[in-house]
C-alpha cells in the first residue's frame, strides 16, 4: 500500500538558524517558522492564530538555510514530519519537526518588485 508524509509551509523564521554537527559529522540546521492563519469569526470580528513549527534541514539544503535564512525571513518549506520520542522525568514525550526536503525564500530583494519608470521625461507621456 502506498505511503505519504509531506508537509509544505510558508511562514517566517522565528530565530536565527542555528547549525550543528552530529557525533558522526554530519551538517544540521534547526529554525522555527511561524505560520499564521486569519479568519473571521461568527460575529464578524477579524481573528488571527499563529503555528509554529520546529524545522531541520541536513547537508547541503542546511547551509543555505544558514547562509542565507535570518529571522523574520518569508520562506516556503517543503519536508516531511518526523516525531522522536523521549523521557522526561519517566514520562513518555513526543517532539514533532518537519524534516526539509526544499526551501525556496520568498523575501523581496530591495528594489525588486517596484515598478520602473519608462526613460525620458515624464511629460512626454499622456498618461
Amino acid at each position: 500500500m502506498p505511503a505519504l508524509n509531506r508537509v509544505q509551509l510558508i511562514g517566517n523564521l522565528g530565530r536565527d538558524p542555528e547549525t550543528r554537527f552530529t557525533p558522526t559529522g554530519q551538517k544540521v540546521c534547526n529554525f522555527s517558522v511561524a505560520v499564521n492563519q486569519h479568519w473571521t469569526g461568527k460575529e464578524g470580528e477579524s481573528k488571527e492564530a499563529t503555528e509554529w513549527f520546529n524545522i531541520e534541514a541536513w547537508g547541503r539544503l542546511g547551509e543555505v538555510c544558514q547562509e542565507h535564512l535570518k529571522k523574520g525571513s518569508l520562506v516556503f518549506l517543503e519536508g516531511r514530519l518526523h516525531t522522536e520520542t523521549y523521557e522526561k522525568d519517566g514520562e513518555k514525550r513526543y517532539s514533532t519537526k518537519v524534516v526539509a526536503l526544499q526551501m525556496q525564500m520568498l523575501d523581496r530583494k530591495p528594489g525588486e518588485g517596484e515598478p520602473v519608470p519608462p526613460p525620458g521625461d515624464d511629460e512626454e507621456f499622456p498618461f
